[in-house]
């Protein structure tokens, strides 16, 4: 039974990333059926952002409530009921409406997901996990992609995502009794279900030694993973003088580092604990960003996108999977909750910022941006060890 629940839990991790990167491999064909311009996809974008945010803050409440299991299945179904609005949507107004479910589902499922996994598995399998997430979040467009080379209109790749996850939902609701057992036993973890108490507020939250120190890391990594995924493509065709085409798929050598990174790190974490594997990360980052201010042109910029996701992969599911060992495991659920939603807000908010400044300035200053949001997050993660120490 632990077996078959872990297997659902990959499974809900690969469905977590399908419809994340479904707007951007769509939405070229998209506005010009609603007549709006290229930017309104920012629109979108915001409005689904800012549900996640809201319902990640929500997740400590909702979790403590009804469960894991329940509270796993519910998102996925109110994510699925979204994708389905997408897919029946024929105006941009409508589609501004259904990202507000889209949002509200995805952010509770996982903060509460991740919680789940930090507390009852090993490093490994949250690592990789996060790896299943990225085989998902590659599958969207792939998917997208095929409905509109078939003839079909992006409306399709938005319904058929929506089957998978409503089939989701349905094999969530089976599993439901698999979620209710008293202790579940890893090789390094065995933690006891932990009784319901209130959940925490956002000002109790805050107020936890290292809560603040462990936000900002969470801003940081998020802001410097989507800024470096936005911008590498117009940093190597701008500065670095490479065409567009190749520039794009060059990018994707980031994408490729942070999900062959994952699948490394899994193994990684039998001899290294998940301190260790935060610095490594931070390492990688640091040399991958140098890469970039080396005078060696294409071969080091390409060098360095790789390193940077090679970089990025152990940060984020090794700082999940260490919180109940900083802030508890009974605090666990709200310290993930804002930690998602402190992700989401770096995710809006510093890759528009750049712009701004690629725009005023110069898109030269991208290596430079990246380093002063990375020394922040090392800065912060070791202020957060020695106050949980």
């Amino acid at each position: 039974m632990f077996q078959l629940l872990l297997a659902i839990i990959y499974l809900a991790f690969i469905s977590l990333g399908l419809p994340d990167s479904l707007l951007g491999s769509a939405w070229p064909s998209m506005y010009q059926q609603f007549s709006v311009p290229v930017s309104y996809a920012g629109g979108i974008s915001m409005i689904i952002a800012a549900g996640t945010i809201i319902s990640s803050l929500q997740s400590d409440r909702l979790t403590k409530k009804a469960g894991t299991g329940m509270v796993t299945a519910v998102s996925v179904l109110i994510t699925a009921a979204a994708l389905l609005g997408f897919s029946a949507s024929h105006s941009y107004f409508m589609l501004c409406l259904w990202a507000v479910p889209y949002g509200l589902g995805a952010g509770c499922v996982d903060a509460s997901l991740n919680n789940y996994v930090a507390l009852h598995y090993a490093s490994r399998h949250m690592n990789w996990l996060h790896c299943m997430w990225g085989i998902g979040a590659s599958l969207g467009p792939y998917i997208m992609g095929a409905a509109l080379s078939d003839g079909h209109s992006w409306n399709l790749g938005y319904l058929c995502i929506s089957i998978l996850q409503f089939v989701l939902t349905a094999v969530l609701l089976f599993s439901l009794p698999l979620w209710n057992k008293k202790v579940i036993a890893t090789a390094d973890r065995k933690i006891p279900v932990l009784p319901h108490d209130r959940p925490l507020s956002l000002p109790q939250i805050i107020r936890i030694p290292g809560a603040k120190e462990v936000m900002i890391t969470f801003f940081c990594y998020c802001a410097l993973e989507q800024t470096i995924g936005l911008w590498a493509s117009s940093y190597l065709a701008l500065h670095r003088g490479l065409s567009s085409e190749t520039a794009a798929g060059c990018a994707g050598l980031f994408f490729i580092g942070i999900t062959v990174g994952r699948a490394l790190s899994g193994f990684l974490t039998l001899k290294l604990n998940d301190t260790q594997m935060i610095r490594l990360g931070q390492g990688l980052l640091l040399a991958g960003i140098l890469l970039f201010l080396l005078p060696f042109g294409e071969v080091s910029a390409l060098a360095g996108l790789a390193l940077t996701g090679l970089g990025c992969a152990p940060v984020y599911p090794s700082v999940i999977h260490s919180t109940p060992q900083h802030f508890g495991a009974e605090r666990s659920q709200a310290m993930i909750g804002v930690q998602m939603a402190s992700a989401y807000t770096g995710t809006c908010l510093m890759p528009p910022v750049f712009g701004l400044i690629a725009n005023r300035i110069g898109v030269f200053l991208f290596p430079f941006y990246l380093l002063m949001i990375l020394l922040l997050m090392i800065f912060m993660h070791e202020r957060m060890l020695k106050q949980t120490a």
